[in-house]
């Protein structure tokens, strides 16, 4: 059995550390943990793709204590301008969200309106690994750009 990265404080430093490493498409990660107490924490900083024309802002609460993130925003901003950003703010009454509530995905054309679900966020397991991998499957379009 894989121990979650979130058993521990200091496990999840090491994977936050160690994100250049497992995934090689990230070019720069500035992302920092702040430690709140012995199992408590704050994620932020950004991770960048091709050459920092793709920026992943990210911010998180980690409680290691429950093994979950219990907070998160993360916002996609490509060539200088967002693109889209995550959040779990409940919207219990949109019922196009019940699938993934309270995780949803804000995107164009009204931005701040316009929530999608998104099927790989969760509180319980790392989020940078889904999103990483939705990136790289932009990146080749962004490269023919």
């Amino acid at each position: 059995m894989r121990i979650s990265p979130l058993a521990s404080l200091e496990s999840y430093e090491a994977f936050i550390y160690g994100i250049r490493n497992r995934f090689p498409s990230v070019e720069v990660s500035t992302l920092v943990v702040i430690r709140q107490g012995k199992t408590f924490g704050k994620v932020q900083g950004s991770l960048l793709f091709l050459g920092g024309r793709v920026e992943v802002r990210v911010l998180q609460i980690v409680n290691c204590a429950l093994k979950q993130i219990i907070w998160y925003s993360y916002g996609v901003w490509i060539d200088g301008e967002l693109a889209y950003w995550y959040d779990p703010q409940p919207h219990p009454d949109d019922p196009t969200l019940a699938s993934t509530h309270p995780h949803h995905k804000h995107v164009q054309p009204d931005i701040k309106r316009h929530r999608i679900p998104p099927p790989g966020l969760s509180f319980d397991q790392p989020n940078l690994p889904f999103l990483i991998g939705e990136f790289e499957a932009l990146l080749p379009a962004l490269m023919r750009k």
